[in-house]
């Protein structure tokens, strides 16, 4: 199992920036894809930005130029920082971990944060 507690989310103007943070935690798979994504009421959870071990990324267009993901594979964290940011942006935004073996796909997600961005 792996446990997955984020951080970072809040109140911010528009123009502003927010930097969320993720630790995980347990039996992380050697090669993983971690990522963040994002709840709008009455909406499927969207992806906002993925990192694989390797440091392949991948985001929505939406964010492209204003978000950024890092992550740090000796501490199993993944951060995700957010300039720019837009009413529209608002949203719970949540924390993911997912791998492959010869069993399939295991997935696990934080308890998600807040973002609100006012205007």
């Amino acid at each position: 199992q792996v446990q997955l507690v984020e951080s970072g989310g809040g109140l911010v103007q528009a123009g502003g920036s927010l930097r969320l943070s993720c630790a995980a935690s347990g039996s992380m798979f050697s090669t993983n894809t971690m990522g963040w994504y994002r709840h709008f009421p009455g909406k499927q959870r969207e992806l906002v930005s993925s990192i694989t071990t390797g440091g392949s990324t991948n985001s929505a267009d939406s964010v492209k130029g204003r978000f950024t993901i890092s992550r740090d594979n000796a501490k199993n964290t993944v951060d995700l920082q957010m300039n720019s940011l837009k009413p529209e942006d608002t949203a719970v935004y949540y924390c993911y971990s997912g791998a492959y073996d010869e069993s399939g796909l295991h997935e696990y997600w934080g308890q998600g944060t807040q973002v609100t961005v006012s205007s």
